[in-house]
């Protein structure tokens, strides 16, 4: 393959380890290094930001372990997991906790050319079932993910935004600056300093007390500034809405 395919988050505490794993997988074009992590709360960040094919992932690092990564998000939510570790003595937990392989350091090239095999077996066979881009809110209840395509539009809500699916909220503590570079892609707009919009779901654009507005199919109507006016209207009107 020519461009990269899948994206690969490579986790581990140690410079030199994440260094090791990009020059092995320096010859495998098909994947691409989105992240590197040196903690468990990293991993979870990039897992939910950017939503990973596969993860190559330490067992012991500061805070958050391997292990207590995947418990957090559970298996069925993880991309594909490759232990790549110093202990050889947690291979069994590992392939309990749904691992496509555990490698242990150093690793000969021909066993992880082998692994990469298998890795882009499965995620070649899955690719008609890719995950969708979407936040995952946390709550005293637990995790909820709210797949980007259900949201209708983001609002500030001082130190939190507020993640609207039709009449129900989801509070998130991450800035609406933060919130925009992750949803821009992903067919959002902002509409003014404390709202972005999903283009998508809007019905149409609408004059309002001498102002323009997004009336959303949700039902809420957001009214657009002054300064974001064109570009908004142009997003819209491209999405031949």
């Amino acid at each position: 393959m020519s461009r990269a395919e899948w994206g690969v988050v490579v986790a581990d505490d140690e410079p030199a380890a994440r260094r090791g794993v990009r020059q092995l997988l320096a010859g495998f074009p098909a994947f691409a290094v989105v992240a590197e992590c040196r903690t468990g709360a990293e991993v979870l960040d990039s897992l939910d930001r950017l939503a990973p094919d596969a993860v190559f992932l330490d067992i012991q690092m500061p805070g958050i372990g391997g292990f207590e990564v995947i418990g957090r998000r559970t298996p069925e939510r993880m991309p594909a997991v490759v232990f790549l570790t110093a202990w050889d003595q947690f291979a069994l937990r590992a392939f309990e906790a749904q691992a496509l392989d555990y490698l242990v350091k150093p690793v000969a090239e021909a066993r992880f050319a082998a692994t990469m095999a298998r890795l882009t077996r499965q995620l070649a066979s899955a690719a008609p079932a890719r995950r969708e881009p979407s936040i995952v809110v946390s709550s005293a209840r637990g995790s909820t993910v709210l797949p980007l395509s259900e949201i209708d539009w983001i609002e500030s809500a001082d130190n939190y935004a507020r993640l609207w699916i039709g009449p129900r909220s989801y509070l998130v503590r991450e800035s609406m600056d933060a919130l925009e570079e992750r949803v821009r892609g992903h067919g959002f707009a902002r509409a003014h300093r404390s709202a972005l919009v999903r283009l998508d779901g809007v019905r149409q654009l609408a004059w309002r007390g001498g102002g323009l507005s997004a009336v959303l199919a949700a039902g809420p109507s957001i009214p657009v500034s002054r300064r974001r006016r064109a570009a908004f209207a142009a997003a819209v009107r491209a999405r031949g809405i």
